[in-house]
């Protein structure tokens, strides 16, 4: 289990799961010729060619708060188009509480957007009925976010994220909709990072004199990091979002902030640096 201290901050990780895709399931451009273009850099990141992937929580904790940001996949949900992610059963609730978190003392839930794979442990199913895991957690979720998905008609997958993991935390009073810049804590802010999302946040964390980035699905793997032209598949806005990944690249390249992959496998944290006119991730 990875953690971090920053400053008088503590940062979790809490894996659901690692799984090792084709880069191509989530970069069109990351071919395999591309990808070991990058040479000796990347090899922590892949396997055997594919991107290693990891799904995540990240508990941040803070003036003697338990924030959890995002909730992985979940179990017991209906996912056709997303076959590994069908009907799920995994021991990550349990895996949580032998860490020594309970899901009592998660005070809130961090949404930084509101795709499948980040919102699925909001919900358990008991007695038929989906119902808010964290019993004393209140849930943010970015208001643009909410709107968005609230009348979204695509996908059927992202329909079912909605009515099973995001709507019944709505309708039981559990949400506070927030703007981008809200402040969690005296060291937590709410970073606006759309593209992917229209109301995708990251997470700024600073105490101490020490700082860290939680990226969010802003970026997905490390070779974006020197290629934040690269879109994702399953961006909305893919314009914005590669506008917004530049645009995040420049702003911590070479500065003392630990950059924090909500998707990366490990090394999950490490720091963007120049690198021959363009960028890396140095973990």
């Amino acid at each position: 289990m990875d953690s971090w201290k920053i400053g008088d901050v503590k940062i979790t990780r809490l894996q659901e799961q690692e799984p090792v895709w084709p880069g191509t399931m989530i970069l069109k451009e990351a071919v395999a010729d591309n990808v070991k273009r990058e040479g000796e850099w990347l090899n922590p990141f892949c396997k055997d060619g594919n991107f290693k992937l990891s799904i995540h929580a990240l508990l941040v904790e803070t003036e003697g708060k338990r924030i959890l940001v995002d909730t992985c996949v979940g179990n017991d949900k209906t996912r056709p188009g997303f076959a590994d992610w069908n009907h799920l059963h995994l021991p990550f609730l349990q895996n949580m509480e032998k860490a020594g978190v309970t899901r009592e003392s998660i005070d809130t839930v961090l949404c930084t957007h509101l795709h499948l794979d980040h919102v699925g442990w909001n919900t358990t199913l008991e007695n038929g009925k989906w119902v808010p895991t964290f019993p004393k957690a209140k849930y943010l979720m970015v208001k643009r976010e909410w709107e968005h998905w609230n009348k979204f008609d695509g996908m059927a997958d992202f329909k079912m994220t909605i009515d099973d993991s995001v709507r019944p935390i709505i309708e039981a009073g559990r949400a506070e909709l927030i703007d981008n810049g809200h402040r969690l804590s005296a060291d937590v802010v709410l970073e606006a990072t759309p593209g992917h999302t229209p109301g995708h946040t990251s997470v700024r964390i600073s105490s101490g004199g020490e700082n860290a980035v939680i990226t969010g699905d802003m970026i997905h793997h490390p070779i974006q990091i020197a290629h934040p032209d690269w879109i994702c598949e399953f961006d909305t806005d893919p314009a914005m979002g590669s506008a917004t990944r530049k645009a995040f690249v420049e702003r911590y390249c070479d500065q003392p902030v630990t950059v924090i992959g909500t998707h990366f496998a490990g090394p999950t944290s490490g720091h963007i640096v120049r690198h021959n006119g363009g960028f890396r991730f140095a973990a």
